[in-house]
């Protein structure tokens, strides 16, 4: 087992990260920089190859720029790839990396899912209105990678399948088609995402999730699954009291290599593309706090009832500060909590902070 704390980049930390940020890092890289573009704001979008090998692996982070996980992980990847371990040295044997850590320098700025324009890039993917977006494409183009991996996060809202089971890590290989049909590509991504389902499951059971499958060719995944490269959407969910996303950093750590490790030896058809389907769907079932017996504080609020509570992520100078919002009051049947109070008495809520911070919210809205 590939012990992280080895090669976790410890300049980098939390959930705001920037360019300048992880600018220190590529000093680290032991090869030249491959400037592939500008941000709408000028600022530069580096990429760099790992590896000599003949199958080639295109990866890119921080399309959307508040959605920082796995630029964490990517770099821990590349201590792990820099240092004399033997399958680290196995993998730059057989394939070559191209690694763009940051795609949205503009979005990570401003910590905002879109560019500096208002633009998903990953609904831009047809269209190619944005630079960022189009520095990715020439890149896939020149670079004609073999599979493609897209590196996301995700809410913390989502769970695997509908137990009481934070989706931690979720994964999708996108469709190619309406129908949404198992091409060639698409089985050769769902195989690669059973291998690493099987060693995730050793660490976070029951808690790996398969994200939606619609199709649209306006997504990045979607468009290159299209153009018959194999293309992964990892997604970097909500581990237990992580907000700052430092466990999941090391569980996307591990399945970047451990795909990296299967496509290296040739092991992909040792998977099952049946198992895929067997990995359980995501559903928006989690509150990050559910206040049961609110009545007891707001006596408006019908007894039985209850308050869930999703936070809202602030970026306050250089830190981001989690704000809860009421999103919803009624029974929630079937919905679960990373946190539930039981609003025994007003007391309950001075615990802690961020309990009372709660309280003084439903308060306030119910005034």
């Amino acid at each position: 087992m590939i012990d992280h704390s080895l090669y976790k980049e410890e300049s980098i930390q939390g959930r705001y990260i920037n360019m300048e940020a992880i600018q220190p890092c590529f000093s680290k890289v032991s090869c030249p920089l491959i400037h592939i573009g500008d941000s709408v704001e000028g600022i530069g979008i580096n990429a760099f190859k790992l590896g000599k090998g003949g199958k080639k692996v295109l990866m890119w982070s921080q399309m959307h720029g508040n959605e920082s996980t796995t630029t964490k992980a990517v770099w821990d990847l590349v201590n792990f790839l820099q240092s004399d371990d033997s399958l680290a040295q196995n993998i730059l044997r057989e394939c070559s990396l191209m690694i763009v850590p940051m795609l949205n320098p503009d979005g990570a700025k401003i910590y905002t899912r879109e560019n500096i324009n208002k633009v998903d890039l990953n609904r831009d993917a047809k269209n190619l209105t944005q630079p960022e977006s189009i520095a990715l494409r020439d890149l896939f183009e020149s670079f004609q990678p073999d599979f493609c991996f897209n590196l996301h996060d995700q809410r913390t809202l989502f769970s695997a399948g509908k137990a009481n089971k934070s989706a931690i890590v979720s994964f999708l290989s996108p469709a190619s088609n309406q129908e949404r049909h198992i091409t060639p590509p698409r089985e050769v991504a769902m195989k690669l995402i059973v291998g690493m389902n099987a060693m995730l499951q050793k660490h976070i059971p029951g808690q790996v999730g398969r994200y939606d499958d619609g199709f649209n060719d306006n997504c990045i995944g979607d468009t290159f699954q299209m153009l018959n490269v194999p293309t992964i959407l990892f997604e970097s969910g909500h581990y237990p009291e992580d907000y700052e996303r430092e466990k999941t950093r090391e569980l996307i750590f591990l399945s970047i290599i451990e795909a990296l490790k299967i496509i290296a030896n040739n092991k992909i058809d040792t998977y099952k593309t049946g198992d895929y389907f067997s990995i359980p769907g995501n559903q928006k079932l989690f509150f990050d706090v559910i206040i049961k017996n609110p009545e007891l504080v707001d006596p408006e609020i019908e007894p039985g009832q209850k308050v869930g509570i999703r936070y809202k992520e602030v970026l306050d100078v250089d830190k981001i500060i989690f704000k809860p919002e009421i999103a919803e009051i009624g029974l929630l049947e079937g919905f679960y909590g990373h946190q539930t109070i039981e609003c025994i008495d007003t007391k309950d809520f001075g615990f802690t902070s961020s309990e009372k911070e709660i309280i003084d919210l439903l308060l306030k809205t119910k005034k």
